[in-house]
């Protein structure tokens, strides 16, 4: 109902709809090229579109990649084809792009190259892991932000003055109001003029004169997560949870960890990315890191929420503290260079078990030392006489690790460089 007739109208995204926007600019000529419009939920994709239609001299098309399939499709791309001879151009707008199956996108793709179709997607999801490479290649990639609280405050003032329906309730909406709206509604316009219309819908029915923050909290279902759920947004708190654990900064892997839960992540998925982290980044430095991150799991598993949001607490303090070391991660790096560039060479005889008597005879096992009949350690190479000098396990200086680089630089003297080693 509140859909921009004209760039003046459309609120926020003015890096895109400006003055000096690139698509704005496009439009003003008549003319728009395929693209995709990425953003979060109830930032304008869906506004663009629209004022696309309006500005662009050509049969304009509208899909749901969520609820026409390929019959729908088929019936545009004919069309389109069938314009085409006639010189007239074909824009196809398809909301929620990434929900079309591989197939769809790839029938779509002919079209776009030969040019019977423009294309213009919308999609909160990232193109580039659900836009086939082919048909994103021939599409601009459009950044849209969350709108800003004071975008938000304005559209809402416009829907009070120009709705048909919410012009006429005669109910006052104050500032203070707005502003919490605008606050809960992290930048996403849809969630403010639905929060705001129910709220007024529930203050007509209760015959109030004006709307007030308890109503607003109990017709939104309003609860303080902050932030939603998406793909993205999974994996973006996610990493900045693991790089501020990282950085040993527990203030911000606190408030990243807490957040993720409000907003309903699975605790069992924070203890399993902190198990990680407790061998990838910390390692021998502090061995301790590995069972307290264990434990906290464990924990996880026996508690739950909400009491169990103290036990990765501690767990996060303790792995932002810790000493760091990434020693071990770059061991198993290297391992697995090691491995390809030798993957045809053989056990050592020594090594292998004598398990029958063919194998005794043919040197199995012979020339092996049990180290604990020669006080615990023989010193003789373990690796296969290809590699005899290759060194995979490069100690850290850190923490208790450095104990581990004495005691392996005693036990191998010369035979093994246990020295740092650069990536």
């Amino acid at each position: 109902r509140l859909r921009p007739k004209n760039f003046d109208e459309l609120v926020g995204q003015e890096h895109v709809m400006g003055e000096d926007g690139v698509l704005r600019k496009v439009l003003q000529r008549g003319r728009v090229f395929s693209c995709i419009l990425y953003g979060p939920p109830g930032s304008g994709k869906s506004s663009i579109a629209e004022l696309i239609r309006r500005s662009v001299d050509a049969e304009f098309f509208s899909l749901s990649g969520a609820s026409h399939g390929v019959a729908e499709l088929k019936q545009v791309i004919s069309r389109a084809e069938e314009l085409k001879k006639y010189g007239r151009q074909t824009v196809l707008f398809i909301d929620e792009i990434h929900r079309l199956n591989k197939s769809q996108q790839d029938h779509l793709l002919s079209r776009v190259e030969d040019g019977s179709i423009v294309l213009v997607g919308a999609t909160t999801e990232n193109p580039s892991f659900e836009i086939i490479p082919p048909l994103l290649s021939r599409c601009r990639v459009i950044f849209l932000k969350p709108l800003s609280k004071e975008n938000l405050i304005q559209i809402l003032k416009r829907a009070l003055v120009v709705d048909e329906r919410l012009s006429k309730m005669n109910i006052s909406v104050g500032e203070e109001v707005l502003q919490f709206i605008a606050d809960i509604s992290r930048g996403d316009a849809r969630f403010a003029l639905n929060t705001l219309e129910i709220a007024l819908e529930m203050a007509e029915t209760k015959n109030m004169n004006s709307v007030d923050l308890d109503l607003v909290k109990s017709s939104s279902g309003y609860k303080s997560e902050t932030y939603r759920k998406t793909a993205d947004e999974h994996y973006d708190f996610a990493s900045a949870f693991i790089k501020s654990l990282r950085g040993s900064d527990p203030d911000a892997a606190l408030y990243y960890m807490v957040r993720m839960i409000e907003a309903g992540e699975d605790p069992k998925f924070i203890a399993r990315r902190m198990i990680v982290l407790a061998s990838e980044d910390i390692g021998l430095a502090d061995p301790m890191a590995l069972l307290l991150a264990v434990s906290a799991f464990s924990a996880v598993e026996y508690v739950g929420l909400p009491e169990c949001v103290l036990n990765l607490a501690e767990a996060a303090v303790y792995l932002s503290a810790a000493p760091k070391s990434n020693s071990i991660y770059k061991a198993v790096q290297r391992a697995k260079g090691v491995v390809e560039r030798s993957r045809g060479v053989q056990v050592p005889l020594f090594l292998r078990n004598p398990a029958t008597n063919f194998m005794k005879d043919a040197g199995y096992g012979q020339g092996y030392e049990y180290p604990h009949d020669f006080g615990g350690f023989v010193k003789k190479t373990y690796m296969p006489e290809e590699l005899r000098n290759v060194t995979i396990y490069a100690p850290g200086d850190t923490g208790k690790e450095s104990l581990v680089k004495k005691r392996l630089s005693q036990l191998w003297g010369n035979l093994k460089s246990y020295e740092t080693k650069k990536q």
